[in-house]
């Protein structure tokens, strides 16, 4: 997540609202969860095969269980799957198994790092992945216009709601220093170099404390830091080598507080957007905190925007990197590919057109 554009945003009162909402949403009782669930799950409806993975630390998994376990007994199906999380096993391991019983819809009840590890087992299995945001930045669910307060209707939307199909990215990592190699995948946003560099400065008591305010002070820290030399290949064609700041991929270009990074990124076009950011000062910084806040379309020398099915990049000293917000780190290479369509979620159903006359 590109964290050092947040830095530079005036949001405050824009998440200290957002955070009263959620605040507010988590007030609901169970029994009220319950009564939800009644509206939203009535008996008749078409069977399905349930399983949730659930990150048991987060708040309100516990009554994403119970909401969950009361919709499968009102809608008539047999008792959902469910099947927490740990350190060592994120969430992966879990949405396979889940398959493997014959889930017909994985529910990924968590942060952004979750429901990653969720998605990439459900990924090209015919089943479908419902979200249920209980994360800090919840990024893939506002980008596809999921509440992050409305627990009772995350439930609805991953049992009853409409089917899309949505594109993943593919990503190997290479550490020459080390020669490790590994293969993974991402939803929203992967990034070498200041962000990933950002989220591993931000302290966690913080984060827990503030959500997305917490990055402003690592950035602070941050943020005067010297650029590194990074060579760029954009769908296999020459190598254009540069001093940057970060390269991110992106699948999807909502922030929170409704900010659009990049406002022409969309979640199933078969593309990926690529910002390869280079300011050499506060002032370059301010250039490209203007460009986000205005949605200037054009590409500025400090900030540039591509479109593409794959790119490469290699740095000659191993560097931070960051998937989804979750640290993957150090890589001297990162190649990144589109995986179109790989993906089937649940979203909330489409409004009901009106009765011709």
């Amino acid at each position: 997540m590109p964290v050092e554009i947040t830095l530079l945003l005036v949001l405050v009162a824009a998440l200290l609202a957002s955070a009263a909402t959620w605040a507010i949403a988590g007030t609901r009782s169970r029994r009220r969860a319950v009564a939800d669930a009644a509206v939203f799950a009535p008996r008749g409806a078409a069977h399905q095969r349930v399983a949730m993975v659930v990150n048991p630390i987060k708040a309100h998994a516990a009554d994403a269980e119970t909401l969950l376990r009361a919709s499968c007994e009102l809608a008539g199906w047999d008792p959902p799957l469910i099947l927490e999380t740990t350190v060592d096993s994120p969430g992966y391991l879990q949405a396979l198994q889940a398959l493997e019983s014959g889930s017909d819809v994985v529910l990924a009840a968590g942060g952004d790092g979750t429901i990653r590890e969720v998605s990439r087992a459900v990924a090209h299995s015919g089943a479908a992945l419902g979200l249920i945001p209980l994360g800090t930045g919840n990024l893939l669910a506002r980008n596809l216009d999921i509440s992050v307060a409305d627990l009772a209707g995350n439930i609805r939307n991953a049992l009853h709601g409409d089917v899309r199909r949505i594109d993943m990215a593919d990503i190997v990592l290479e550490d020459a220093s080390t020669g490790g190699r590994s293969h993974n995948a991402f939803l929203v946003m992967g990034g070498i170099g200041l962000d990933a560099q950002v989220i591993a400065a931000t302290r966690d008591e913080l984060k827990k404390r503030v959500g997305w305010l917490a990055y402003s002070e690592a950035g602070v820290r941050l943020l005067p830091g010297r650029r590194t030399r990074m060579t760029v290949s954009l769908d296999d064609g020459p190598a254009q080598s540069q001093k940057v700041h970060s390269v991110l991929v992106a699948n999807t270009g909502r922030l929170p507080a409704g900010i659009d990074f990049i406002p022409d990124a969309v979640v199933d076009d078969g593309l990926l957007d690529v910002i390869i950011i280079s300011p050499r000062s506060v002032l370059g910084w301010a250039w490209v905190a203007g460009k986000v806040m205005t949605r200037y379309p054009k590409d500025l020398p400090v900030i540039r925007h591509h479109r593409v099915r794959k790119i490469t990049v290699t740095v000659a000293e191993p560097t931070q990197t960051q998937l989804d917000g979750d640290l993957t780190g150090p890589a001297t290479t990162i190649a990144v590919e589109v995986d179109a369509g790989a993906l089937l979620v649940r979203v909330p159903p489409s409004p009901a057109l009106p009765p011709e006359a």
